[in-house]
């Protein structure tokens, strides 16, 4: 059983532009594992990917589900063309072969989602209608939250200045730095970090430049 910050009950805190791109199984796809539990190419994982132009996969499925975020460039299957800014939940025994013509950076999140009454869910954040939400200066895009299941899943943005009240999140919480700077206490966190704070943990988010980020909270309970 392989293991790469596999203790949920801790606090992570990656900077993943200052990690190395490794291999993966495919030709001309890279990737810089985040965490990792289970077998080294079956197990429950989330990476960064990056597809260098005209790379692809084969046709496969998913077992437990996939979570796609496109972070730069243009990704695409059999099923569509999705730019970047594009939210992608494959459920349980979704098939497709995906590819890169021009090349993408995604972040992706591996057997994470089993049950077969999940839906397949994609949503544009580009065109998608953001929601205004307190404080002032924080705007909310929901990207999965499915009744029956507890994880919930969405963007948030911070414009310049915009401090948030220090709260706890339970079931955990996962936050990845899309654009701008998050500020947390005594750390501040560049674009291309990737945080993971455990049930039950507290914080006091602020951005003093603005900033985008992906939030998923509620999916650590029991790991």
């Amino acid at each position: 059983m392989a293991e790469l910050n596999a203790d949920f009950s801790k606090p992570v805190a990656l900077r993943t532009a200052a990690m190395d791109w490794q291999p993966s199984p495919g030709a001309g796809v890279w990737r810089k594992r985040l965490e990792l539990r289970g077998g080294a190419e079956s197990g429950r994982v989330t990476s960064i990917v990056r597809y260098d132009p005209g790379s692809r996969f084969p046709p496969h499925e998913h077992p437990d589900g996939e979570e796609i975020l496109v972070l730069e460039g243009v990704f695409a299957d059999e099923h569509g063309t999705y730019p970047a800014g594009t939210y992608l939940l494959n459920p349980e025994g979704f098939r497709h072969a995906p590819r890169s013509d021009e090349g993408c950076v995604l972040l992706v999140k591996l057997r994470q989602y089993p049950g077969s009454d999940r839906r397949h869910h994609v949503v544009d954040s580009n065109t998608a209608a953001w929601q205004q939400s307190d404080p002032p200066g924080r705007e909310v895009l929901p990207l999965y939250d499915e009744s029956g299941h507890r994880e919930s899943i969405r963007l948030v943005r911070l414009a310049p200045g915009t401090r948030v009240a220090e709260h706890d999140h339970p079931g955990g919480e996962e936050v990845y730095v899309i654009a701008g700077t998050l500020t947390d206490g005594q750390n501040t966190y560049q674009q291309g970090s990737w945080l993971r704070f455990p049930d039950g943990s507290r914080h006091q988010p602020h951005s003093d430049e603005g900033c985008t980020l992906y939030v998923k909270t509620g999916h650590l309970w029991d790991l």
